[in-house]
């Protein structure tokens, strides 16, 4: 029996994946399945950029707004939830087009899953407190010391994953790196990838701050109050409050920042993220590569119509 076949689209924040995406479903017969971690979010529309109410309503969307800001979603649930919308999505009669630029999803749909422990909440408050009392860059020492391999390819300044890193560790005293080396072998799924990847940097950094104010001018603080509100047990440590953006807006409406350091955090936050998923998409394997700055959104799609005809016809 063959693999089922989907067709992936992978990009930075703000390269225009959505926009790609919603222009091709108007040329095939498409079902969109969220690559996103931020978008799995209910109540989250700003500040993750999520498609609006009309683009849901234009085709299928699928693993967008599947939680609560104070659940968790892991990489397993995804590759489950995944692997059969890709079949049903196919029984229908439809293209499965996986959209977006959460790498971590991504590896799991490819490379297969690890054995890695739960979060432990002990070990965390431990790690919080050595990083409020000798800051990050203690942490960062640490991971280089029992694992660094892992620490070579995060920045210094992800405060996320260097923590699940030295977690992992302390939990299995097994450098996560050596967890990845182990891992279970990839799902078999017949994918077809496409990478946006700007040339010029500087232009997707225009389109972040850009985006960014846009967030603002459409309520995005507003949202974040909401959140808090109507959630009454949020609080800044949850998966859902490391979303770019969100963090710094929960500094700002905690009084740590001005509007200002609020406004420029940010879009630094923002840029880190996006040069995480260029480094990331750089050695990652891919079928085509578009420059999304470089090419229109018609040649675009003129190229990857193609693409997608040849993927699906061939045997």
């Amino acid at each position: 029996m063959k693999p089922p076949k989907a067709f992936t689209i992978l990009g930075a924040t703000a390269s225009g994946k959505t926009r790609l995406a919603l222009a091709l479903a108007e040329q095939f017969p498409c079902e969109i399945i969220s690559l996103d971690s931020a978008l799995i979010y209910r109540d989250m529309n700003i500040g993750t950029a999520k498609p609006s109410r009309d683009e849901l309503a234009a085709v299928p969307h699928h693993l967008i707004d599947i939680v609560t800001p104070l659940q968790s979603y892991s990489a397993a649930e995804f590759l489950s939830d995944c692997l059969r919308l890709v079949d049903e999505i196919a029984a229908r009669g439809k293209i499965p087009l996986i959209v977006g630029g959460t790498m971590m999803y991504f590896h799991a749909l490819t490379h297969g899953l690890n054995d890695l422990p739960e979060a432990n909440p002990e070990i965390r408050q431990q790690l919080q407190q050595d990083k409020a009392q000798y800051g990050l860059s203690f942490l960062y020492k640490q991971l280089q010391d029992c694992d660094p391999t892992t620490a070579a390819r995060l920045e210094p300044a992800d405060s996320q994953r260097i923590e699940r890193a030295l977690e992992v560790f302390l939990l299995t005293n097994k450098p996560l790196s050596q967890h990845f080396a182990e891992q279970k072998s990839a799902p078999v799924l017949d994918l077809f990838t496409l990478t946006l990847q700007p040339e010029n940097r500087a232009q997707l950094h225009a389109q972040i701050a850009q985006r960014f104010e846009i967030m603002l001018k459409n309520g995005f603080l507003d949202e974040m109050q909401f959140l808090r509100e109507r959630y009454p047990d949020l609080h800044e440590n949850l998966p859902s409050m490391r979303c770019v953006g969100y963090r710094q807006a929960w500094d700002f409406l905690e009084n740590r920042l001005n509007y200002h350091e609020f406004v420029d955090k940010g879009i630094a936050a923002t840029r880190q993220l996006a040069k995480r998923q260029i480094t990331w998409l750089r050695k990652t394997h891919s079928d085509l590569i578009l420059d999304p700055f470089s090419q229109t959104l018609d040649e675009q799609v003129k190229c990857t119509s193609c693409a997608v005809q040849n993927f699906f016809q061939a045997a």
